[in-house]
Order: structure tokens, then sequence, then C-alpha cells
């Protein structure tokens, strides 16, 4: 077991945006977390990253509780990307995977100066790692370009990157595939499946495209009003009364 949520509970105000979650997730699982707008989605990944506090309830993450902080849970192995693409505009693509590895491991960066701008001229090991993670995510031939100056579906994928430079045992992705086209969506969705299947790293991802959801995802999760009312295979998710009325419409 990679991630275990109890009765996990967020309140803005009045609001119960999660409320009273629980689940669990095994190490390599590929799962989807979907539900209308509002459902909650987001809030949970936040949660579960340490960016929100639960209010009630409580999560573990590799048989530990979870870290205090985004940064400690980063360290303990829980990657995230968002549903914009968080990456430094200004600087190149090999730059954002660079400052990436220096967060994972400050040693990595063998200098003595401040991070910036000192390595930009990095030690050649360094380099070559942060050129081989673009690699994995198809973006080899862009390394030196500003990420200002690359198509959007890159961007997403240099995010991947980034993530990935953290060595995560657990992703966290909210709406990856938002603002694509269809081929951009599976093209991305095939490469996290390659890359979760290749170092056996769990995946926890919301989308709103059913392609990308019913055609990668092991497990639906869905959501509704902050409550999970449904959770199991593809397949037994979209027969499900309760899913059917909350999300994919009222059942025939």
């Amino acid at each position: 077991m990679i991630l275990e949520l109890r009765q996990v509970e967020k309140r803005f105000g009045g609001v119960r945006a999660v409320d009273g979650v629980s689940f669990a997730m095994n190490e390599g699982e590929f799962a989807a977390l979907i539900g209308p707008n509002g459902a909650g989605k987001s809030t949970l990944l936040a949660l579960t990253a340490a960016a929100l506090r639960c209010d009630a309830g409580s999560i573990r993450f590799a048989g530990a509780p979870l870290g205090a902080t985004p940064a400690q849970c980063a360290q303990l192995g829980i990657g995230r990307t968002f549903q914009s693409a968080q990456v430094f505009t200004s600087m190149t693509l090999r730059e954002n995977v660079l400052l990436a590895l220096a967060a994972r491991d400050r040693s990595s960066l063998a200098i003595s100066q401040p991070l910036w701008p000192d390595t930009r001229a990095p030690g050649a090991a360094v380099a070559s790692a942060a050129d081989e993670l673009l690699a994995r995510v198809g973006l080899r031939a862009h390394t030196s370009r500003a990420a200002s100056e690359i198509a959007y579906p890159d961007a997403k994928r240099l995010e991947l990157a980034i993530a990935l430079a953290g060595r995560p045992r657990l992703l966290l992705m909210d709406e990856p595939t938002a603002g694509m086209a269809a081929a951009e969506r599976l093209a991305l969705m095939d490469l996290v499946r390659a890359l979760a299947t290749q170092s056996r790293m769990s995946v926890l991802f919301t989308e709103h495209s059913m392609d990308a959801v019913f055609g990668y995802a092991q497990r639906v999760l869905v959501m509704a009003r902050g409550k999970l009312i449904a959770d199991g295979a593809p397949d037994a998710v979209r027969r499900d009364a309760a899913a059917q009325s909350a999300y994919f419409g009222a059942p025939a």
C-alpha cells in the first residue's frame, strides 16, 4: 500500500469540499479521480500533497503519516503536476529540470556558490541527468530552448519531467490533458502510463476527458459534493447507478 486516506475532511467556511473520504492505493496502481466541477477532486489532491491541511481524518504515505509540507512530501516521494503547467518560462528546459534536481538533492549540484547563476554551467553528470529526463518525455531536441517558446503540450511534458526529477513513488496529476487536442491527450497519457509501468510508480489523476479516463485508468474513483460515491474497475464504475446519476447522466 502506497497511499491511505481515512475519513479525510476539508472545509472552507460552511462548505465541505472533501467530506469523509477514505480509500487506499497500492504501489504501481494507475487510478483516475473524476466527478463534476466542484466535486472536491483538486482539493483532495492538494491535501494529499500537503498543500492544504486536513480538518479531520488522516493521510498516510508508504505506511507513515504524510509530510507536513509540500517540500516534505516531495522528499518522501510524492510528485505533482497542475491543471496549468507550472514551469519557469524565463529559463531553458534544461534549467527547469536542473532546478528540480537541485530541490531533490542539493548535493547533486557540485557547486559552492548560490544556485543561480552558477548552475547555468553545471557539471557534466548533472546536465546529463537533466537531459536524460527531458529525453524520457520526448523533449531532448529542445533542451536549450526557453520554456516560453515551446507549445503547450510540450510545456505539460516539461512539467512532467520536473515532477520525475524528484523520483516520485506517487504522482498526482490534476487534469493533465486539459486544453489538449485528442491526439495530444492520448500521446501524453501513453507517455505517463509507460513511465509509470517502467518504475512501478503509482499515479492518481483527475480528468474530464473520458477517453483518457477509460482508456488508461485501471481504477476509477468518483466524487460528488465532496464525497466518494463510487470506486472500482472502469467498467463497473461506468455501470454504477450513483456514478451515472452524478456524472454520466441518469441510468438508461
